[in-house]
């Protein structure tokens, strides 16, 4: 029987956590995830999705604010793990932990590019045609450790951000079972640091958006829907759109064409259709009811 202990925190970790569990060869002796966090308008205090799959199969729960204290070093030393098993945690291993037994690290990339926090919105954010799940021994850096194995997968123009995260997820899942089966056969190597990208945790200020660029606004829109989505600077949220051209010149946000289920808006460098938005303190709507509210029509610009 192979003895895991696992940290985790968001659905990424989840689907990972719930292939360990399914594996009759592996033990999952302990789960390590974030504190329970306040959620949504209400500040509804809600556990992480690790925790509730976690309770179902009852295991023991930790959800330390640090782990630099030295009773949690000794309480993972104490369940004995062959490996400890890390996928979104949200927190460096102090090297404590990392001594205890092999920390293995899935990283939604292909490392050394976007080490950090959102490596699945950079990639996209780049307009990146590939990205992959990197399975990696820890160390003290972020993200920085010898590599395992890599899955690559591929990324359409089309890919938004929550389908890749299902689809690197299910991808770790598979590779994480790989690694722990046969650990053995892996020879990890060096990362070329001289090659590293690195990427920051999503803020709400990053779905700040203007009629810029056709290109980067789209790639925004794959990266950060639903959250923290898209909005101009009068707070009207970009809900759907599309890329129609990337090579045109526009004035910024002038409404172009307008049909019943969308409008075409110019950047000044390239063409959205724009299919659905919010007014604040309003519901969604479509675009083309939105302007026709606020009486605009072909020339107008969109603010």
């Amino acid at each position: 029987m192979i003895r895991v202990v696992f940290m985790g925190t968001p659905d990424y970790a989840k689907t990972i956590l719930e292939a360990l569990f399914r594996d009759d060869a592996i033990e999952v002796v302990a789960v390590f995830t974030q504190p329970d966090k306040p959620v949504g308008r209400h500040k509804t205090i809600t556990p992480s999705s690790v925790k509730v799959v976690a309770q179902q199969y009852n295991v023991p729960i930790f959800q330390p604010t640090s782990l630099r204290r030295e009773d949690f070093s000794e309480t993972i030393r104490n369940l004995h793990p062959d490996y400890i098993v890390v996928a979104a945690f949200g927190q460096l291993l102090p090297q404590a932990i990392l001594d205890i037994a092999p920390c293995i690290n899935l990283h939604a990339s292909i490392l050394p590019a976007y080490r950090g926090a959102s490596p699945i919105q950079e990639a996209l954010l780049h307009g990146d045609n590939r990205t992959g799940v990197t399975a990696m021994l820890m160390d003290a850096g972020m993200d920085t450790g010898a590599i395992l194995a890599i899955e690559e997968v591929a990324i359409t123009p089309e890919t938004m951000a929550q389908t890749l995260f299902v689809e690197l997820a299910e991808v770790a899942a598979q590779l994480t079972l790989n690694v722990l089966h046969s650990y053995s056969r892996y020879t990890p190597h060096a990362q070329h640091s001289s090659k590293a990208s690195y990427c920051t945790k999503i803020t709400k200020e990053q779905g700040a958006v203007t009629f810029d660029n056709a290109q980067d606004l789209f790639n925004k829109y794959r990266a950060f829907t639903p959250w923290p989505g898209l909005f101009l600077e009068s707070g009207l949220k970009l809900l759907s759109l599309g890329l129609i051209e990337v090579g045109t010149h526009h004035s910024e946000g002038e409404i172009v064409a307008i049909a019943p289920e969308y409008i075409d808006v110019g950047c000044t460098l390239g063409l959205i259709r724009l299919f659905e938005v919010q007014p604040p303190s309003k519901k969604a709507m479509k675009a083309s009811d939105y302007i026709r509210g606020k009486r605009l029509g072909v020339g107008d610009r969109v603010l």
